[in-house]
């Protein structure tokens, strides 16, 4: 996820949007990276799943598309990219639940406290849906109340990452306490 965002970044976004939603019932986990970045061409977006294909000088290998195609592909699931020259891109993947192949989500929290951390200039929403509950963090709105205080700031950072930590317990658990919703899946 972290790569796929960086692209955003390298792209020249100010404003990259991470979604994550999973539906236990439908069995899907969906994620979107959308940025307002300087988007590509139809043949731009034709290449970008080829691992020796990158715009970057300073590597000649750019592996976070088509591993992402791949892990999306291997757990039943597709990716797909729409891109507008000038606008942006938004890259979907989607995968099957439940399926043996689909890797863990990851740290997501981590993800994000790094992204703003990194690029405390750039503006990021993050935000997480489970089974119609959702929540999000926009740096946007960080910025509004905290003034002049920079989002790369330790205590901001910090704050950020237990917030998103805290609102994705909320969003899990089921209303009446216990286990969460589709917990005997992989999550």
């Amino acid at each position: 996820m972290l790569d796929i965002a960086q692209n955003s970044i390298a792209a020249g976004a100010s404003l990259t949007e991470i979604t994550v939603e999973e539906d236990t019932a439908a069995d899907r986990v969906v994620i979107i990276v959308k940025d307002d970045g300087r988007g590509m061409t139809p043949e731009q977006v034709r290449r970008v799943s080829d691992p020796f294909y990158t715009t970057r000088t300073t590597r000649k290998v750019g592996m976070g598309i088509p591993l992402f195609r791949m892990a999306a592909e291997m757990a039943g699931g597709g990716l797909t990219i729409d891109s507008t020259p000038g606008v942006g891109t938004t890259v979907t993947a989607s995968f099957v639940r439940s399926h043996i192949d689909r890797m863990p989500l990851g740290d997501m929290t981590g993800t994000v406290v790094a992204l703003v951390r990194m690029n405390p200039e750039r503006d990021f929403r993050y935000v997480r849906r489970w089974n119609g509950r959702e929540f999000a963090v926009d740096t946007r709105e960080l910025r509004e109340i905290l003034g002049d205080v920079p989002l790369n700031t330790p205590e901001v950072a910090e704050w950020i990452g237990a917030y998103i930590e805290e609102q994705t317990e909320a969003i899990l658990a089921p209303p009446s306490g216990g286990e969460p919703e589709g917990a005997s899946i992989k999550s």
